[in-house]
């Protein structure tokens, strides 16, 4: 893509929510991935209060509640999230047992010890893996639960259009290193797992092709507007080209 905006925080906010709050998943990932993260955590049936960082609209917040009897506190950076969200969890049935918090997630107003559990599904990219883990930890109680899905390299092998990488995924690494960061932080690994490629193909990106013509519509066909769906497509066809190579991958951790 020959543009100046060559990632997606070049563009403007308004328009990256406009654009992601019209998706039903703001990342790869499914219902059954999600409930098969929650399936190590033992103590499942008497969390009482979850954290969603970065909830997004709330695709995987609807699964937490379906799951658990738990309060929910979300989080997510635009208002436009929180607002889907919450007519996602009115549907849905969990509006009751929902709060909603709009701040950045490296600024969370969490007590200490006050959560069972934190989840951030596609989302802990936004502030680094090592930097998030270190942040939140203090808010779980002892013996708390983290579960986080975040983009790693599948093989050795690397992409020609590493650069590209380097730039939309800066902390990509591969899983052991992740692993190590887990270990060095004072987190026991209770379990991790490459999400399958249709979380991406099928839940993430065949809605996102659908949706294009439709924002490009509402933005009249800007410049700019056609220059994000441009990138957006570069991204889909980086994964196409090198998706055997790299991918989310669900780490399930306790505070010890």
């Amino acid at each position: 893509m020959d543009n100046q905006n060559s990632l997606i925080t070049d563009f403007d906010f308004t328009m990256i929510a406009d654009y992601f709050s019209g998706l039903n998943r703001q990342g790869p990932g499914s219902d059954e991935q999600t409930i098969k993260a929650l399936s190590f955590i033992p103590e499942l049936a008497s969390l009482r209060h979850i954290a969603d960082i970065g909830c997004g609209t709330g695709a995987q917040t609807s699964v937490l509640a379906s799951q658990t009897k738990a309060d929910i506190i979300a989080n997510d950076f635009l208002p436009e999230m929180i607002e889907g969200l919450r007519k996602r969890a009115g549907r849905n049935g969990f509006l009751q047992r929902l709060q909603t918090i709009q701040c950045s997630m490296d600024e969370l107003p969490f007590d200490s010890h006050s959560l069972d559990l934190i989840w951030a599904e596609g989302s802990i990219y936004n502030i680094g893996f090592e930097r998030g883990l270190t942040l939140w930890k203090p808010f779980l109680r002892e013996s708390g639960y983290i579960g986080v899905s975040d983009a790693c390299w599948l093989t050795r092998k690397r992409p020609d259009q590493i650069d590209w990488f380097k730039e939309d995924f800066p902390e990509i690494s591969d899983i052991s290193a992740k692993l190590r960061i887990i270990e060095k932080l004072g987190y026991q690994a209770m379990a991790h797992f490459i999400l399958p490629q249709d979380c991406w193909t099928e839940n993430y990106y065949a809605p996102m092709l659908s949706y294009m013509d439709t924002f490009l519509d509402r933005h009249h066909r800007s410049p700019t507007a056609i220059a994000f769906i441009d990138r957006m497509e570069e991204e889909i066809e980086m994964y196409r080209k090198y998706g055997n190579l790299y991918g989310y991958v669900f780490f399930i951790m306790r505070k010890v």
